[in-house]
């Protein structure tokens, strides 16, 4: 291996692994997020191209997209050669799409304000965490709502950005946070969106199949963590995550069911309109102290698929054909609750429809 075939490398693994940390360490900003001036920009797009036709929808999603891969791709071509820059651009931009501190960091919230017998203020957060109705929802309920939506972005909000970052560097990164966004912002199924969301949606559902199924696995191996045993947190998985609506939310929430001994799914309202999930699981209804268990299973879910990502980028970067810089492209090319910010609570970009 030569030398500038292993300055190559190193800086998408390990800016992957520092970008997690950052999370870890920092947790969001509070003010001017990246992906939040990436839902504003989408806003301002949607006014201006909205009509109600699948391919205007389509075209949108492509714009906007576009939007957020350029730079990424700019900056890819930029660092190509200066590996301390590349590995900055990629901390950045990792520590910009995952949110395992703020996702487990409001899970926690709210199970402190159930803890403290304060059912209003555990309403009153469930909103940054996910979409449905909060109104009159008992402890139990809540709880529920808690766990199936961490489960949910453990999969759209960490594990699939570090696989579309091991895939396809800064590139891949932020085009997949992008993609998660778009969902969040048009992807529901409302009367005005039912056409123009219609290709958000799908990409989104294309862009997280492979990692969902994976965060599953991801879950099972670390079911340990909650007392949990791997081989019956995947046997769930397996069994109940395709009966979920949804192709990908399901096996993250069947794995984390199965990890922690629950059964999630059920009646749920969103917008006024009552709707029934099936079942996931086979254990017992979730309660308050569930959500602190769920908090640690994501962290332990995000350390896990941190290194898998790692690993996988070394790999890639070896097989021949495939080297590239850390931004993504060949080398010599250059190269998925308030839409607007990071993927998951506080306006991440996740679904936010648990």
């Amino acid at each position: 291996m030569d030398r500038s075939t292993h300055t190559k490398r190193w800086p998408l693994p390990a800016g992957i692994l520092a970008g997690v940390a950052a999370d870890a360490l920092l947790g969001d900003p509070r003010r001017g997020h990246p992906v939040a001036a990436f839902g504003r920009a989408a806003g301002t797009l949607e006014t201006r191209l909205y009509a109600d036709s699948t391919l205007r929808g389509a075209g949108y999603t492509a714009a906007c997209v576009a939007l957020a891969a350029a730079p990424a791709l700019a900056a890819a071509r930029l660092t190509r050669r200066r590996p301390v820059a590349a590995l900055a651009a990629v901390t950045a931009a990792t520590w910009a799409v995952t949110g395992a501190n703020s996702l487990a960091g409001e899970a926690r919230r709210i199970g402190r304000a159930l803890a403290a017998g304060d059912l209003d203020a555990a309403r009153a957060t469930l909103p940054s965490l996910c979409g449905r109705d909060p109104h009159g929802l008992d402890e139990v309920q809540i709880s529920r709502a808690v766990v199936e939506s961490v489960a949910e972005n453990s999969g759209d909000a960490i594990v699939s950005p570090l696989v579309w970052g091991a895939a396809g560097g800064l590139t891949g990164l932020l085009a997949y946070r992008a993609i998660n966004t778009l969902d969040a912002m048009v992807g529901y199924r409302s009367p005005r969106l039912a056409r123009f969301g219609t290709a958000s949606a799908r990409l989104d559902d294309v862009a997280n199949w492979l990692p969902a199924r994976l965060t599953a696995l991801l879950a099972a191996a670390c079911a340990p963590v909650v007392g949990g045993r791997p081989a019956h947190a995947w046997r769930i998985a397996r069994r109940y995550g395709w009966q979920h609506p949804s192709p990908n939310a399901g096996y993250c929430e069947a794995a984390f069911a199965g990890a922690l001994g629950l059964r999630l799914g059920g009646a749920n309202s969103y917008d006024g309109v009552p709707e029934r999930r099936p079942e996931l699981g086979e254990g017992r209804a979730p309660g308050p102290a569930d959500i602190e268990r769920a908090a640690r299973l994501c962290q332990a879910v995000t350390a896990a698929s941190a290194a898998v990502a790692a690993l996988a980028a070394v790999a890639l970067a070896s097989l021949p054909g495939l080297r590239r810089p850390s931004g993504g492209g060949r080398a010599g090319s250059g190269g998925r609750a308030a839409p607007a910010g990071r993927a998951a609570p506080g306006g991440r970009g996740g679904r936010g429809g648990e």
